[in-house]
Formats: structure tokens, sequence, C-alpha cells
């Protein structure tokens, strides 16, 4: 068995519709929607990796859930900004630890 990256894009749309239950036009319907950015190739046909098709069952849940693809869209952007968020959060608790153990951290030139 091949292992393959979750942020490979190896699968084509019929098989990710496959894998996921939703139909071929609904995934480019996503697309249209900015919800899903499957890789393009050369020729343009699109290929899906596993970070997309875990994408696909977050949105098929929220559609489950009530909501319609806009309001799927503001979801998931705020689920991104929240992850970048606590990243930033996670940096600057280091940064503050770092700097109370002692560690070298970034220092003010002589002077200032």
């Amino acid at each position: 068995m091949v292992d393959v990256a979750a942020h490979e894009a190896v699968f084509s749309i019929s098989v990710t519709s496959e894998m996921t239950g939703v139909n071929p036009q609904m995934l480019r319907v996503y697309e249209d929607k900015g919800l899903l950015e499957p890789h393009r190739t050369d020729g343009g046909t699109r290929r899906y990796s596993g970070n997309d098709v875990d994408r696909i069952s977050e949105i098929t849940t929220l559609l489950a859930a009530g909501l319609n693809l806009a309001g799927i869209a503001q979801v998931l952007h705020l689920r991104g900004e929240n992850h970048r968020l606590r990243g930033e959060l996670h940096r600057l608790r280091r940064h503050t630890a770092a700097s109370q153990d002692g560690s070298p951290t970034h220092q003010a030139p002589p002077g200032s």
C-alpha cells in the first residue's frame, strides 16, 4: 500500500465523489463558492487531497446541521482565523516564557 500525505492531490473528482458521497456537480459548486480549492493539473483537471476530503466532510456535516453555503463559508473562515490566532498566541507564550527563563531572545540594540 502506498502512503500518501494528506496534502498530496491525487484523487480525481469521480474518486473524491465516491469517497465522500458528494456528487461531482456539488464539488464544483463548493469550489465556485470558495469552500474548496482543489489542485489543478497543467491540463486543468481537478485533483483532490486527503485534506480536501476532510474539508468536504466538514462541509457536509455543516449542511446537515442546517447551514447554507454562505454560512459554511463564514464558519470555515472563522475556524481558519481561530487556528491562526491560536498559533500566534502559542508563539507569543513561548517567547514570553523564554524571556522569563533568561534564554536568549531578540534583544534591543546597544544604547537604546
